[in-house]
C-alpha cells in the first residue's frame, strides 16, 4: 500500500496538489473515521496486526464489502508520528514485513494471491540482503522473524481469508503496476506521475 503524496520514503512537499476530496484505497489510522455499524460488520482491526497496516486491512475489507474511502483535505489533524514505534525500530521493520503478508493473503482476491505472496517474499528477501550489505544486519534477522511468525500461523489466517473472501461482493481495483519497479527501478518519487 502507499499514498497520495508518499512513495516509500520519497515525501512530496505540499502544494495543494492533492487538496481535492477524493476515494482513495485506504485511510490512515491517524485520522479514521469509520460508521461503527459497518465497523463491526467487517469485524473491527484485527488484533493480529497490533500496529502497522490495520487500517488498510480495515479499509480493504470495507472496499470488499462495496463501502468507498473518502480523504477530505479540509480536515486538519495533528499526530505525532513514531508514538507507538520510533522510526528505526526493529519490531516496526518487523510488523511492516509481517504484516503485508498477512494482508495479502487475507484480502487479494485475485485467483493468483499466492504467486503475488511468493513475490512479495522474494522481494522481502531482496530488502533483507540489502540491510546486511547497508550494514544492518540486525534488519536482516526481523525480516526473516517476520516470515517465521507469518508461516507459524498461517493455518489461522487461510481461516481468516475464507472468512473475509466469502463475505465479499464487490471487486476491489488495486495499482496493476509493481510499485517497487516503479519507485527504485524507474525513479518514479511522486504519486500524480504514477
Amino acid at each position: 500500500a502507499f499514498c497520495r503524496g508518499r512513495i516509500f520514503e520519497s515525501l512530496e512537499e505540499d502544494k495543494g496538489q492533492y487538496d481535492d476530496e477524493t476515494e482513495v484505497f485506504w485511510a490512515t489510522g491517524a485520522c479514521l473515521f469509520v460508521n461503527a455499524k459497518m465497523y463491526h460488520e467487517v469485524g473491527c482491526l484485527d488484533d493480529e496486526f497490533f500496529a502497522h497496516m490495520e487500517e488498510i486491512d480495515l479499509c480493504w475489507r470495507l472496499k470488499l464489502r462495496g463501502k468507498k474511502i473518502y480523504v477530505n483535505p479540509k480536515s486538519v489533524v495533528y499526530h505525532i508520528g513514531g508514538g507507538t514505534l520510533s522510526e528505526g525500530s526493529k519490531m516496526k521493520y518487523y510488523l511492516n514485513f509481517r504484516n503485508n503478508l498477512v494482508l495479502i493473503t487475507k484480502n487479494d482476491q485475485s485467483a493468483f494471491w499466492f504467486l503475488k505472496l511468493f513475490w512479495r517474499m522474494i522481494l522481502d528477501g531482496i530488502s533483507a540482503v540489502k540491510f546486511v550489505i547497508d550494514g544492518n544486519p540486525t534488519l536482516f534477522f526481523e525480516v526473516i522473524k517476520a516470515h517465521y511468525s507469518f508461516w507459524k500461523s498461517f493455518g489461522a489466517t487461510l481461516k481468516k481469508r475464507k472468512l473475509v473472501q466469502q463475505d465479499s461482493t464487490h471487486k476491489t481495483t488495486l495499482y496493476p503496476k509493481s510499485i517497487v519497479w516503479q519507485h527504485f527501478a524507474k525513479k518514479v518519487n511522486k504519486f500524480s506521475d504514477l
